[in-house]
């Protein structure tokens, strides 16, 4: 497959990504007060929202991106999976009452088992060194100015 079709799938699917992350977020707002940790809940719905606006320009920009097939892949699945994995952290935080140890701003007082607050911490802890990557790459890709630029 030729490198720009990946980018031009890959950059369409964050836009599909990104509106759904937006009609989530929307939902997702209606069970804040329900939830054990509403504090958590809206720091999901905050994040969520921010994400899929990052998911919606990153779409628009991709197709521009100077990257190979398995870079663009790389690059692509780990912001995904970064993005989801951070808002997965904090929204099994808000629906187990937990995540002080990891994010106690966020969680304040909300403390839960030794398991939940472990799952907690390696899901969020893993979105750092995946969207670092992938932000590497995305800037690597803006190295050279688009053909049509010019």
């Amino acid at each position: 497959m030729k490198s720009s079709n990946t980018l031009s799938r890959h950059g369409h699917r964050l836009l599909q990504i990104g509106v759904a992350l937006f009609l989530f977020t929307s939902f997702q707002g209606f069970v804040i007060p329900y939830l054990k940790a509403p504090r958590l809940g809206l720091s999901v719905h905050s994040l969520s929202a921010l994400f899929g606006l990052i998911l919606i320009a990153l779409g628009l920009l991709w197709p521009r991106l100077d990257l190979g097939p398995t870079a663009s892949q790389i690059a692509f699945w780990f912001l995904v999976y970064s993005g989801f994995a951070i808002v997965a952290a904090y929204f099994m935080g808000s629906i187990w009452g937990a995540g002080n140890s990891t994010m106690p701003i966020a969680a304040g007082t909300a403390q839960g088992s030794a398991f939940q607050e472990l799952i907690i911490k390696i899901v969020a802890y893993s979105s750092a060194p995946t969207g670092i990557v992938s932000f590497a790459l995305i800037l690597w890709g803006l190295r050279i100015p688009h053909a049509n630029d010019s």
